[in-house]
């Protein structure tokens, strides 16, 4: 998959074909699924810089915008962040607001099911003529994939649902070891395997075990 960066010549066309996935997305769920992503689609459509990647608007003008109250907008912004949607750049201080930016890998993820439902040209738009590849990093040791149940389980399936290649490189070879106070501790094979997930994958990490159990609040991977 080819994370969209909306710069360059191509920019214009590369704004679309996100703003399409979110809308194919939208229109395949339910009716509080649709208000969700038309909301956002609502801010990045008029107030969104996609140079800087910054989303700078007020709680009031955002309650002004959707029609609804600031009650129902801190509400929405909380389920975009928990989705990993939007994410906090600058947290705003002194009546200054914050600074908001979009995960556009996490947006892609989340709604790659739909895109067919847009036609296969647009899949291959997205998705590119060379296989899958998010890094040219190889794991020195492959593990095997450790079989997992509750929590751990159910985020190693959301994850191997996402991109199965990454899944069976990254993620097939940790263990859980256990939660306590709130903290997921997964084992990697090797130090450099533990090392790698937490500094490049960690978020990805992070958004499927809250998906699978909100109360999760902080994870460590651990080598041996």
């Amino acid at each position: 998959m080819q994370v969209i960066r909306a710069v360059g010549r191509e920019a214009a066309a590369k704004k679309y074909d996100l703003l399409s996935a979110m809308m194919a997305h939208g229109l395949a769920g339910d009716k509080h699924r649709q208000r969700l992503v038309l909301r956002l689609m609502a801010l990045i459509t008029t107030r969104y810089n996609w140079q800087r990647d910054e989303l700078t608007i007020g709680q009031r003008e955002i309650a002004r915008l959707w029609c609804v109250d600031e009650r129902t907008v801190k509400r929405e912004m909380a389920k975009l962040r928990a989705l990993g949607w939007i994410e906090i750049k600058q947290q705003g201080a002194r009546g200054r607001v914050s600074v908001l930016g979009l995960n556009l890998e996490r947006i892609l993820l989340d709604t790659k099911a739909e895109w067919e439902n847009i036609g296969p040209d647009f899949v291959t738009r997205l998705t590119g003529a060379a296989p899958e590849s998010v890094s040219n990093v190889v794991p020195l040791h492959r593990a095997e994939p450790v079989a997992a149940e509750g929590v751990w389980g159910e985020a190693q399936a959301r994850l191997a649902a996402e991109d199965r290649a990454l899944f069976d490189a990254w993620f097939a070879g940790l263990a859980e070891a256990g939660v306590r106070d709130g903290c997921l501790t997964l084992f990697a094979p090797t130090r450099f395997h533990a090392s790698y997930v937490e500094t490049h994958l960690l978020e990805r990490l992070r958004i499927a075990v809250q998906r699978s159990d909100g109360s999760i609040v902080k994870l460590r991977v651990l080598g041996p």
